[in-house]
């Protein structure tokens, strides 16, 4: 049985997300933009169904996906590309990998006790992410 991601989270920590958003070859503009940024997230998880939308006052982005089914990912509000993504649960993490024109792009999210954390990753680049339910 896989964890319950379900809930409405809020940003408690950020770090090293410059270093991710520079793998990503995201402009200095928008950098300097989204790291002051804290955003939320919402998860909906039905089966192997999930919904999870990173909201900010900047930008949104809502991924919508089926646990263990490849799917063609629109990431233009991100950093304008477009990869393959597959979402697996492995063990208690459900653990993402895109595949595009950047080498090493996934993530993965767990929880440890009331904290939902979330690793980027890009070109060697990682950013850990941690997140508090509301």
């Amino acid at each position: 049985m896989p964890v319950d991601l379900n809930g409405y989270w809020k940003m408690i920590s950020n770090e090293h997300f410059e270093d991710y958003m520079k793998a990503l070859e995201i402009n200095v503009a928008i950098r300097k933009i989204a790291k002051l940024l804290k955003p939320d997230k919402e998860i909906a998880q039905n089966g192997d169904h999930m919904i999870i939308k990173t909201l900010s006052s900047f930008r949104n982005y809502n991924m919508e996906f089926d646990v263990g089914k490849e799917f063609e990912e629109d990431l233009s509000a991100v950093d304008d590309r477009k990869c393959i993504t597959t979402i697996n649960w492995e063990g208690d993490k459900l653990v993402c990998v895109q595949k595009g024109e950047i080498e090493g792009r996934g993530w993965t999210h767990w929880l440890e006790g009331e904290e939902l954390h979330l690793e980027l990753r890009a070109r060697g680049a990682v950013c850990k992410q941690v997140f508090r339910k509301t």
